[in-house]
C-alpha cells in the first residue's frame, strides 16, 4: 500500500492478505461472463473456437478449462462456483450466462448483447456489487442474430434495446451483492426490481456447482454437493472438496426449491450417445423452464444445484429478494437476520471509507463516481484463468485425441508449450475479452496500483514468469495468438506502479527488470534483424491503423520499417534506463545497465532522425511527420504517408536522468563524458533541460523544432485533437497508395470499423483510444518539464492561444475525463448510442473499448473497464496531488 493511503479497515485486510495472516482474496468475482467460444475450449482442427463451442451448446456441455456465469463468485482456483440464473416464464432457457454475437455473426465482429454494470468492489472482495438488466419479454436471441447478419459494416450494430423488448422499462434490474463476514464466509443478496408498469413473474435461480475436474483423465477425484437439511426446512447444501474442504450454502427462504444435477455434458442431446450421468448439466434448466424433472437427481446429490425461488408476480416498482450465505459448516451464529444486515451495512461503509482514502479529497462527486465505477470494473474483471498449452495440444487421456492439425508447425500457439497458467488475472472485460492481453494488463495495473499496489505488482510479474514468458524472452500477447506482438509497455507500467506505491519496493523493480532484460533482447534480435535500429513488429495492438494488416499483409520480399515499433523501442530503452537508475541509487552496480539503455536510446533516436540502411527515412521533412516505410526487394524505399498515431508515437520517447546522478553515480558520469567525446553523433538525443529542474539530462527522440511541427497536427481539431482526446487517425486523412500489385486506400473512420481486419470490431482508423492518450499526456508533461515555460505551442492549432506542454497535457486530460461527465442534456458523451435516455440508463457510466472520434460515443466492447479505467488514474493524479505520482 502507498504510504499516503489512510489506514482504513480495507487497507488492513489487504495488509493481512499480503503477509499471509489471512486470505481475504480466496473468494472473489473471478467467474468469467463467457467461457464458450474461447480458444481454451476449442479442440477443433480448423481453430474456429466460436463454432466449436457456440452459445447454444454452453448450457449442455461441460467446460474443460473454466466456467462462466452472471455476477459470479468463485474461489481463486476456480473449483466451486456460485452465479445468478433467472427465468421470466417467457425465455426458452434459463438466463444463466451472458449472450452475444460471435465474430462471424456481428456486423462489426463479436459483440455482447446484454446490459450489466459493475457498481462497486473492494480489492479484497470484502464487498462487491453489480446490476444485471433482464427483459420481462422473451430474450430476442433469433432477432439479434438475424438483423445483425443482415446489416453491413456501414450500419450501426443492432442492440438489445433496438429490439423493443425493453420499452416502457419492462425489465428487472437484478442487483447482486457479495459481502464477506470473514475470508471464508460470504453473504450474497439478490434483489430484482420491476421497473415496468405491470406486475411480472420472475424465478430467481442462483446455482452452485463444482468445475468439472474429473472427466478428463487427469484427476479422478470428484467433488460433491448434497442437501443437508430435511424437506420443508430452510435449504442447506453441503459442498465437499478435497482442496477447499467442507462448505455449506444456506438459503434464507424456506419456499425455495433445490434441484440437483451433475456438471457433465448432455451427450445424448449433443451427439446422440449416452451421457455419463442421467442428470447432466442442463438438468436445472429443463426442470425450471420445461417442467421436466427427469434430469434432476431425486436423491438431492450431484455436482451442480439450482436454488429456485418462484415469484408469480413482482409488483410494478416492487422487488423480490433472495439471500444466501456460503461459509464453513461449524459456524454457530445465525446465517440471516440482524447479523446479516449488520455485515452488509459494515462492508458498504468500509468500502466508502476506503475509496474516500484512495480518491483525493478535492475530486468532485461526478468524477469520484466515475473513478469508483472504473475501479469496480477492474475488480470485477479479475478472472480465474486456467490454460496449460501442452495439455491442450496433447489432449486429455479421458477424451478422444485432438486433431493432428492442431499440433502442426504454424498452428495456433503450438510454440507456446511453456504456458501453464492457473491464476486470477486481470482481463480487459468479462465477455468479449475473457482472456488476458499483455499490453492491456499493463495499463490495468497502473490504475490498480491506486487501490492495491501489491496486486498490480503481482500481475506484472505473473506474465514475466517462466510459465507465461516464452523461453526466447517474448511475452504472450493473448490466447488467440500468443505469438502476436504487443507494444512493450510493461516497463512503463512497472515504473508507474513503483512510483504510485511510494517508490519503496526496489525488490519489485529488480524482479521485473531481470525478466524484461530477456524481452528487450528478444526485441533487438527478432524485430531488428539487420541491426539498423529501425524496428518492425506487425500490427502492435493497433488493429486496422494502416493500409493493410501489418502483421500478415506485407508483400513477400518486402520489409516494413515501423515508426511506432521503433518509437516503442526508444520508449522501452528510456523506461528501463529509469528503472536501472533507480536501482543504482541504492546499488551503484546497476549504473552500467543504465548507460547501456542510454546508448540504445540514442542509437534509435539517431535512426529515427537520419536516413538509415537502404536510405530508409521515417521522418518526412516536407510534411513534418513520421511515417512507416516500405523497403522494396531492390532496396528502394517508399513512405506510407498516412497521418496516424504511428507518426505521433515518437513523442512518447522522452525521459530524464535525475539531478542526483552526478553526485551519486560517478561511473555513469564518466560513461556519459565518454559519449560526449567519442560518440557526438549520438548525444543529440541527450540534452540539458531548458531551466533548473530535478533533471540532469533529458533523453528525447523529437527535438524542439520537430516537436513544434508534430504539435501542429496533434492539436489541430481538423486532424488529431477531438473534443474528447487524441484521435488514432487524422480526421483529414484520405490516402491511397500502390503496394505491390494492389491499390490500397484508407480514410478517417471515427466509429466502428468498416473493414474485416481483426474481426471488424476493433478500429484504430479514427476513434479515441484511452491508453495511448494516457501515454501522450504522460510524455507531454515530461517534455514540458524539460523544455520549461518558455516553450509554447498553439493549442488548439489556429486558436491564437499558446500554452506550455504541461498545459497542453492538462487540456488533453480534461477532454478525456470529460467523456464521462454529464452534459447539459444529462447524458455523458461516452454513453453508447443505445444507453442515452432516462435516469435508469444515465446513472450507469459505461467504460467502452474506444470512443467515436467526433462525438465521444462509446464503441467496441461495452464493458472494457480494463484500459479505459485509466480515467480513474487521471482523476487520482489531478494537479493537486500530482507530485506524489510524478517521476
Amino acid at each position: 500500500m502507498s504510504p499516503a493511503s489512510d489506514d482504513t479497515v480495507e487497507h488492513r485486510r489487504l495488509a493481512d492478505t499480503d503477509t499471509g495472516r489471512t486470505d481475504w482474496r480466496l473468494w472473489g468475482p473471478y467467474l468469467s461472463g463467457r467461457q464458450w467460444g474461447t480458444v481454451r475450449e476449442d479442440y477443433s482442427a480448423d481453430g474456429d473456437a466460436w463454432t466449436y463451442l457456440p452459445f447454444d451448446h454452453a448450457h449442455l456441455r461441460a467446460y474443460r478449462w473454466g466456467e462462466d456465469g452472471i455476477a459470479g463468485l468463485t474461489d481463486r482456483h476456480g473449483f466451486l462456483c456460485l452465479a445468478l440464473a433467472l427465468w421470466n416464464e417467457r425465455d426458452d432457457r434459463l438466463k444463466e450466462r451472458l449472450f452475444g454475437l460471435t465474430n462471424h455473426e456481428g456486423n462489426h465482429g463479436e459483440d455482447a448483447k446484454e446490459y450489466w454494470w459493475h457498481v462497486d468492489a473492494t480489492p479484497s472482495h470484502s464487498y462487491a456489487e453489480m446490476v444485471y438488466r433482464y427483459p420481462q419479454a422473451a430474450f430476442p436471441y433469433a432477432a439479434l442474430l438475424a438483423e445483425n447478419a443482415r446489416r453491413s459494416r456501414d450500419v450501426a450494430e443492432y442492440e438489445l434495446r433496438d429490439t423493443g423488448v425493453l420499452e416502457q422499462d419492462r425489465f428487472f434490474d437484478v442487483r447482486v451483492v457479495h459481502a464477506k463476514a470473514s475470508p471464508d464466509d460470504v453473504l450474497v443478496e439478490i434483489t430484482a426490481t420491476n421497473h415496468g408498469p405491470d406486475p411480472a413473474p420472475l424465478h430467481l435461480v442462483p446455482q452452485l456447482w463444482f468445475r468439472n475436474t474429473w472427466s478428463w483423465g487427469r484427476d479422478q477425484r470428484k467433488a460433491g454437493l448434497r442437501l443437508d437439511s430435511a424437506p420443508g426446512e430452510v435449504p442447506r447444501i453441503l459442498a465437499r472438496h478435497g482442496f477447499l474442504g467442507d462448505l455449506v450454502l444456506e438459503v434464507e427462504d424456506a419456499s425455495a426449491r433445490v434441484l440437483f444435477c451433475d456438471n457433465e455434458s448432455n451427450a445424448e442431446a449433443l451427439w446422440g450417445v449416452a451421457s455419463r450421468t442421467p442428470y447432466p448439466k442442463d438438468g436445472v434448466n429443463r426442470a425450471v423452464v420445461h417442467g421436466d424433472f427427469a434430469g434432476t437427481n431425486p436423491q438431492h446429490t450431484g455436482t451442480k444445484v439450482g436454488i429456485e425461488l418462484a415469484v408469480p408476480a413482482v409488483a410494478a416498482g416492487g422487488s423480490a429478494t433472495l439471500r444466501l450465505r456460503l461459509r464453513r459448516p461449524d459456524a454457530t451464529e445465525p446465517a440471516f437476520g440482524d447479523g446479516f444486515d449488520a455485515v452488509l451495512a459494515a462492508r458498504r461503509r468500509e468500502a466508502d471509507e476506503f475509496y474516500d482514502a484512495v480518491i483525493p479529497a478535492g475530486v468532485d462527486e461526478i468524477d469520484r463516481q466515475v473513478a469508483r465505477r472504473a475501479f469496480a470494473g477492474l475488480m470485477w474483471c479479475q478472472q480465474h484463468y486456467r490454460y496449460s498449452v501442452s495439455e491442450w495440444l496433447e489432449g486429455d487421456p479421458g477424451e478422444p485425441p485432438p486433431p493432428e492439425a492442431r499440433r502442426q508447425l504454424g498452428a495456433r500457439n503450438v510454440d507456446w508449450g511453456n504456458i501453464a497458467l492457473a491464476d486470477v488475472i486481470s482481463m480487459p472485460d468479462e465477455w468479449e475479452y475473457p482472456w488476458f492481453a499483455t499490453w492491456d494488463l499493463a495499463f490495468h495495473c497502473v490504475t490498480v496500483a491506486h487501490v492495491y499496489p501489491e496486486l498490480a505488482k503481482q500481475q506484472l510479474l505473473l506474465l514475466t514468469r517462466e510459465w507465461a514468458q516464452h523461453p526466447d524472452g517474448s511475452l504472450p500477447a493473448y490466447e488467440w495468438s500468443f505469438s502476436d506482438v504487443n507494444p512493450p509497455v510493461h516497463a512503463w507500467a512497472a515504473w508507474r506502479v513503483y512510483v504510485i506505491d511510494g517508490r519503496r519496493d526496489q525488490d519489485f523493480l529488480l524482479r521485473v527488470l531481470a525478466k524484461l532484460l530477456l524481452n528487450f533482447s528478444w526485441w533487438l534480435n527478432r524485430k531488428d534483424p539487420d541491426g539498423s535500429n529501425l524496428f518492425s513488429g506487425g500490427f502492435l495492438g493497433m488493429d486496422n491503423i494502416g493500409l493493410f494488416d501489418r502483421s500478415r499483409g506485407v508483400p513477400p520480399g518486402w520489409r516494413l520499417e515501423q515508426s511506432d515499433a521503433t518509437s516503442w523501442m526508444a520508449c522501452y530503452s528510456a523506461w528501463l534506463m529509469r528503472i536501472s537508475l533507480e536501482l543504482a541509487y541504492h546499488d551503484p552496480a546497476w549504473g552500467d545497465l543504465a548507460t547501456t539503455f542510454i546508448e540504445r536510446f540514442c542509437a534509435i533516436a539517431e535512426a529515427l532522425e537520419k536516413p538509415g540502411r537502404d536510405g530508409v527515412r521515417l521522418w518526412n521533412d516536407d510534411d513534418g511527420f513520421f511515417y512507416d516505410a516500405l523497403v522494396l526487394p531492390g532496396g528502394s524505399c517508399q513512405q506510407m504517408r498516412v497521418r496516424s498515431l504511428v507518426g505521433l508515437l515518437p513523442l512518447l520517447a522522452v525521459s530524464t536522468i535525475p539531478a542526483w546522478v552526478p553526485e551519486r553515480l560517478p561511473e555513469v558520469m564518466r560513461t556519459l563524458a565518454w559519449f560526449d567525446r567519442h560518440r557526438p553523433d549520438l548525444v543529440d538525443a541527450l540534452v540539458p533541460p531548458a531551466e533548473a529542474s530535478d533533471a540532469y539530462r533529458v533523453l528525447r527522440v523529437v527535438d524542439p523544432e520537430r516537436l513544434t511541427r508534430l504539435c501542429r497536427y496533434l492539436l489541430d481539431e481538423t486532424e488529431f485533437l477531438s473534443p474528447h482526446g487524441i484521435r488514432s487517425l487524422s480526421a483529414s486523412c484520405s490516402y491511397e497508395q500502390q503496394v505491390g500489385d494492389q491499390r490500397l486506400y484508407i480514410d478517417y473512420e471515427p466509429g466502428e470499423s468498416r473493414t474485416g481486419l481483426f474481426g471488424g470490431n476493433s478500429n484504430w482508423r479514427g476513434p479515441v483510444w484511452f491508453p495511448i492518450n494516457a501515454l501522450l499526456v504522460d510524455a507531454l508533461r515530461e517534455h514540458g518539464r524539460a523544455l520549461g515555460d518558455d516553450f509554447r505551442v498553439e493549442c488548439p492549432t489556429g486558436s491564437g492561444r499558446h500554452c506550455t506542454l504541461v498545459e497542453v497535457a492538462d487540456e488533453i486530460e480534461r477532454r478525456l475525463v470529460a467523456l464521462f461527465r454529464p452534459g447539459p442534456d444529462g447524458h455523458r458523451p461516452s454513453d453508447p448510442r443505445d444507453m442515452r435516455d432516462g435516469p435508469l440508463w444515465r446513472d450507469h457510466p459505461t467504460f467502452s473499448e474506444y470512443f467515436h472520434g467526433d462525438t465521444g460515443t462509446g464503441l467496441g466492447a461495452s464493458h472494457q473497464t480494463g484500459w479505459t479505467a485509466l480515467v480513474a488514474h487521471l482523476v487520482c493524479t489531478t494537479p493537486g496531488v500530482r507530485d506524489r505520482h510524478s517521476g
